[in-house]
């Protein structure tokens, strides 16, 4: 296949143009976390045994839950932390991990492999970014058998 000049020059200029927005996105600022607001896993609870596939229930209080991309006061969505050492960086969007649920969702279904794993929640804006300071759960330790 054999380019133009001009074609060569529009994918310079979208590249280009890609890669500063990309940049632009990798320091953002985090939002300011409301006062009183907390999140939690209602489901299951710290030190239960579960299945290989059970079901996570996440819960918020003191603000509510909007898709990512919705930029509405008061909201954000969760993020789901599983076997995690550390959160993930301040000011720039969740990577993978953590699991996003940025359709707004409240519960999921997890597979896991036997043994003990951890379970984290974090609540981001609509970018993907955590709040400051960070709003996360405990962590919740179950046996999957």
């Amino acid at each position: 296949m054999t380019l133009t000049r001009r074609t060569l020059l529009s994918l310079f200029a979208t590249s280009a143009l890609w890669g500063a927005q990309l940049a632009a996105a990798q320091d953002l600022a985090s939002s300011p976390a409301p006062d009183g607001v907390s999140v939690r896993i209602i489901a299951p609870a710290d030190g239960e045994t579960v299945p290989g596939e059970f079901t996570v229930v996440f819960g918020l209080s003191g603000m509510g839950v909007a898709p990512a991309g919705v930029q509405q006061e008061g909201t954000g969505h969760h993020h789901l932390l599983v076997d995690g050492t550390e959160l993930p960086p301040a000011n720039q969007p969740m990577g993978n991990p953590p699991i996003h649920f940025g359709g707004g969702q409240t519960e999921t279904t997890l597979m896991l492999e036997p043994g003990e794993h951890t379970l984290q929640l974090i609540l981001g804006n609509h970018l993907h970014v955590p709040f400051e300071p960070s709003i996360v759960s405990e962590v919740v330790t179950v046996t999957v058998k």
